[in-house]
């Protein structure tokens, strides 16, 4: 018996509708005449009405009937959707889900409703005609073929009802589709299986058809094809017509989303700690068959290890969502902030079927926020500026995601003024970042934008100015185990490059010895291996400095960073790694191997400590801390600058 709460069902599925609503209120912001579009608002908000009302949520529900009713008044053609009615039903949707959690504000809602009260939406004549006519067009007579949503049933549609509704239109002749019924053993009680064909004869609108299946529209199957005189007097055949393109893809959704099953995301968190349980015991397991000579034990260790790595993987796929999700809620950003700005702002996406962890995308969402936000406020110019410059009025702000090996790499550009590197430069030097003509190459120049209350917007507003956001950018990406780039060309925009891990539960690592300590290394920042001579152990006292193929690379003694007090090994390996353009050396006394690790959280007292990132359990039960690979290599890179200063 399900124990799943029925409120927050409701409140997940009332999740999903408002974001389709959003997504086509957005829509109509850019075909505003859109009838599809129109009716699909309107549907999403009778559902919601109607589930309000039946899990107990009254205010929701009486909100809703409300703007519900306005969009009626659009759908019927008495008022157009303006920008103006499209912000304020955008604003009425925010209402919306904060009734559905419970923490709205009434005096929101009642300005909200007043606003669309407000006699702006005069019926034009004309509109209406229009809106009429299209609804009147009517043909001899139809031939329809549909199935309605497998869960019509349970969500309490009475296909009766419906078919009596078509009916009551004209001539109609119904034939039962029975081909999709399954055998009696597998057959769910609530679940439609049967699809219809009809004739309807008489002069019936199109619009009437569609007005009967109205609110199932989005889910069921449906294909409607007039019939020339030769047909009018058929029967519908009892096999399935073939449907248009339309009922072809709805066939495939509906068949798709059959296929779906509903899980809460902290089922999968714990399933995902399952998984790297049985990964750490799998290891063990095979640690201790290594150790005997039973064959029948390693055989059975090699066994449950392929199963495990099998396991691993499916859960890895399972955590995996599309980057669409994500890029989606940015719509509506993007709508805001070109209001809030004035500015004409255009968001383009691409690489939306790019697949990440759910938790790697949960928490890039603020990072990004604050790069679209710094993009359309310092980047973008106003459209008189941009048509000065030769530009479009409009400023185009793209995000861009694909894969590259294990990483996932998100871009966001946009066609703007560009970074002034003086304008970068003057502030450095007036803030004490660097020393007046001190020689800075452009990356470093650039990379002073992730400073810490740096920033170079003349006044503040409510977009930016404080001098908050690229630093927590940077901060909250290298938390992900990741890197940022920014490049930009004045005059032509700028473009910053996120490179993420695409998981955060299991990740390659390699597995080092410093003193009696074991270490893990994430694979992905290593780039080579050497040894550390004695001799060359010996010359870089006090400098810390070794020459790669011409270029002086900094090193850490991770033997004195840990105060291990044991003698080093006589053979000492140096590990490079790197973030971004810059490389450090770990010194470390023994190379272990590679190693699937699975990343557990420190705990909070542990946190401030800044070397490490995490940590794992070994094969043998012991513990690994997962070295934190950019504060080791910015510690290295100023142990190199106090270092030059000194010689």
């Amino acid at each position: 018996m399900s124990t799943e709460d029925p409120t927050g069902v409701f409140r997940a599925e009332a999740s999903e509708l408002l974001d389709q609503v959003e997504q086509a209120l957005l829509d109509l912001t850019q075909r505003p005449d859109d009838a599809a579009l129109i009716d699909s608002v309107f549907r999403g908000l009778h559902t919601l009405k109607g589930s309000g009302a039946m899990f107990g949520f009254d205010a929701l529900a009486a909100f809703t009937h409300q703007i519900e009713s306005v969009f009626d008044r659009v759908r019927k053609g008495h008022a157009r959707a303006t920008p103006e009615l499209v912000a304020t039903v955008l604003s009425a949707r925010d209402h919306m889900r904060a009734l559905v959690e419970g923490d709205a504000a009434p005096a929101a809602g009642e300005a909200i409703l007043a606003r669309l009260a407000t006699p702006a939406d005069v019926p034009d004549p004309a509109l209406v005609a229009s809106r009429h006519a299209a609804a009147s067009v009517a043909t001899g007579a139809w031939r329809l073929s549909f199935r309605l949503p497998r869960q019509a049933l349970a969500h309490g549609t009475n296909a009766l009802a419906l078919l009596d509704e078509l009916r009551s239109l004209g001539d109609c002749t119904l034939v039962a589709r029975r081909e999709t019924i399954p055998p009696l053993d597998r057959l769910a009680e609530r679940d439609c299986y049967v699809g219809w064909e009809a004739l309807l004869r008489g002069n019936v609108p199109r619009a009437a058809i569609d007005e009967v299946f109205l609110f199932l529209l989005d889910d069921m199957e449906l294909s409607v094809a007039p019939l020339v005189p030769s047909e009018a007097g058929a029967r519908p055949a009892a096999v399935p017509v073939a449907p248009g393109a339309n009922g072809a893809a709805a066939r495939a959704a509906r068949g798709a989303q059959a296929e779906l099953v509903r899980v809460p995301a902290a089922r999968l968190d714990t399933l995902m700690d399952r998984v790297g349980e049985l990964v750490i015991a799998q290891s063990r397991l095979t640690e201790i068959a290594g150790d005997r000579h039973d064959l029948l034990l390693r055989s059975v260790a090699e066994e449950i290890e392929r199963l495990a790595a099998e396991l691993r993987d499916t859960m890895m796929v399972l955590r995996m969502v599309p980057v669409a999700s994500l890029f989606g809620r940015f719509r509506r950003l993007i709508h805001d902030l070109a209001r809030e700005t004035g500015k004409v702002i255009a968001l383009e996406t691409e690489g939306e079927a790019t697949e990440i962890d759910k938790t790697v995308g949960e928490r890039l969402f603020d990072p990004l926020v604050h790069t679209l936000r710094n993009a359309c406020d310092h980047g973008l110019e106003p459209a008189h500026e941009r048509l000065a410059a030769g530009k479009p009025a409009t400023g185009t702000v793209r995000l861009t995601a694909s894969q590259a090996g294990g990483a996932a790499i998100i871009t966001i550009s946009d066609d703007g003024r560009g970074i002034s590197r003086e304008r970068v430069r003057a502030k450095a030097e007036t803030s004490g970042l660097v020393a007046p003509g001190e020689t800075l190459a452009d990356a470093e120049l650039l990379a002073l934008i992730f400073h810490p209350g740096f920033s170079t917007a003349g006044a503040v507003t409510t977009l930016s100015g404080r001098g908050v956001g690229m630093d927590v950018v940077k901060r909250e990406i290298e938390r992900l185990r990741g890197t940022i780039e920014l490049a930009s060309v004045e005059g032509e925009g700028t473009t910053v490059t996120l490179r993420l891990p695409l998981t955060l539960a299991i990740i390659d690592g390699l597995l080092v010895r410093v003193g009696t300590g074991r270490y893990v290394i994430p694979l992905a920042a290593v780039e080579e291996c050497l040894e550390l001579s004695t001799e060359a152990d010996r010359r870089s006292v006090g400098r810390c400095l070794i020459t790669l193929r011409d270029r002086l690379v900094p090193f850490l003694r991770l033997r004195e960073l840990f105060a291990t007090d044991t003698a080093p090994d006589p053979h000492q390996k140096i590990v490079v790694v790197a973030n971004r353009r810059e490389r450090i050396g770990l010194v470390v006394d023994q190379i272990i191997g590679s190693h699937q690790t699975v990343v557990k959280a420190l705990p909070p007292f542990h946190l401030s400590l800044g070397t490490f990132s995490g940590a794992t359990i070994l094969g043998d039960g012991g513990v690994a801390l997962i070295l934190d690979v950019p504060r080791l290599i910015a510690r290295g890179q100023h142990g190199r600058g106090a270092m030059g200063e000194a010689a």
